[in-house]
């Protein structure tokens, strides 16, 4: 049986009445939800790659040990994906976001209590499954709140949401290396989990005053959405999921093994990254709102695979700089953009259940991509040849994205 591109939505006649255009929310609003990327992605996720040169070194992993634990943050990420839904329905979204970001935190916190890599496991594994429901969630609600305004609102505010990660990245990268340095690498993993409550305390008021998505409309049918129509994005998110994450794991590690960087380089790294991923957060939202299809993914993939790039065929430190502004400035907007062409192409009613699926097949991308360059990186040609898979990987989701077609009817609340 062919599926309809156009999932079935309301009532006729509720078709045949114009809805009253919903009410533009704050962007202080937006920015408080961006908390939660800041917690998911940054701290519970990224600045291990700024931990991982320090524990690898007095652990004595090998880049495969090093890499499960990335991995085993993005299994907990699939676990996550797969229950975010019925969690959300079960609890509903504020609740779900607040306490899987509190609990992210603590995992990140106790992680600084032992070397012993499968306690560590366990806590990755725990900290990605309560950080993809709270992230699963907050993805809806901003989605809702980028409601009103014109075609180019949804962007902004999503834009907004995402940059928050960028911010995650600043900070970590101004605290976790000095004191990594000092301290050793337990006192980082401390460092992140009391971040991590700090934000989730901003994040409070702004959850408090957000709009969140609402039910299937009286007389709906369906889910909202179609998988088939929508494989094409799939496809590329779950490319680009194991693709990009080996630059974030081993990035770090590859600058001081070949390049020699000092501790206060890495910092700035580092920062470059999270500055130009708050700066994108804007500068993509125009951008996005004009693509259709799958290009606002072909685009932010586009750069974000030249940024992973540049620093294996240019061994210097203005290519790193180069590296980090381009990567850091597109990375996250990528994730922005399969938001952006989830709104435009589901019914409003499905945008949880649609943001989940693709979010499964992005944190599967995540938990295999670690390994698979770890293992390749543990061999003869070392951690550039694992870099180098990935930027592979990252361009076959490039293809695929290419692929991904617009709804000819977009629903009405979705402007």
């Amino acid at each position: 049986m062919t599926e309809n591109p156009i999932a079935s939505g309301g009532s006729r006649a509720a078709d045949s009445v114009e809805a009253a255009p919903p009410a533009m929310v704050s962007l202080r609003v937006a920015a408080g939800l961006a908390m939660m990327p800041a917690v998911s992605m940054a701290l519970g996720r990224f600045a291990y790659a700024l931990l991982l040169p320090s524990m690898r070194s007095d652990l004595g992993w090998s880049f495969t040990e090093a890499g499960a634990m990335n991995a085993a943050s993005g299994l907990g990420f699939v676990i996550g994906a797969l229950i975010a839904a019925p969690v959300i329905r079960a609890i509903g979204g504020a609740r779900a976001f607040m306490i899987g970001g509190l609990i992210t935190a603590a995992t990140l916190f106790c992680s600084g209590l032992t070397g012993l890599l499968v306690p560590l496991l366990v806590l990755r594994t725990l900290g990605g499954a309560t950080g993809a429901v709270a992230f699963i969630a907050g993805s809806a609600i901003a989605a809702a709140a980028g409601q009103g305004g014109g075609p180019g609102r949804a962007p902004l505010v999503l834009g907004i949401y995402f940059g928050g990660g960028g911010l995650g990245v600043v900070v970590s990268a101004l605290v976790v290396p000095p004191l990594v340095a000092a301290a050793g690498w337990q006192a980082g993993w401390f460092a992140l989990g009391l971040l991590s409550f700090a934000a989730m305390a901003i994040a409070a008021p702004a959850l408090a005053r957000a709009p969140h998505p609402g039910p299937a409309p009286a007389g709906s049918s369906g889910r909202g959405w179609s998988i088939r129509f929508m494989a094409p994005q799939i496809v590329s998110y779950a490319l680009y999921g194991l693709g990009y994450i080996a630059y974030a794991t081993y990035i770090v590690a590859y600058l001081r093994d070949t390049q020699h960087f000092l501790a206060w380089e890495i910092s700035l790294f580092w920062a470059l990254v999270g500055i130009a991923a708050m700066i994108g957060a804007f500068a993509w939202g125009p951008v996005l709102a004009r693509l259709r299809g799958g290009w606002g993914s072909v685009a932010t993939i586009g750069v974000t695979t030249l940024a992973a790039a540049i620093p294996l065929f240019f061994e210097s430190r203005g290519a790193a700089w180069l590296s980090a502004i381009l990567f850091g400035g597109a990375f996250l907007a990528a994730v922005a953009a399969m938001t952006a062409c989830v709104r435009r192409n589901v019914d409003p009613h499905g945008w949880t259940h649609a943001i989940g699926f693709l979010t499964v097949g992005f944190a599967a991308g995540q938990s295999i991509g670690p390994l698979m360059s770890g293992l390749v990186a543990d061999g003869a040609d070392g951690i550039r040849a694992g870099l180098m898979l990935s930027i592979l990987v990252m361009m076959a989701a490039i293809l695929a994205a290419a692929f991904q077609r617009e709804r000819s009817v977009r629903p009405r609340s979705a402007a």
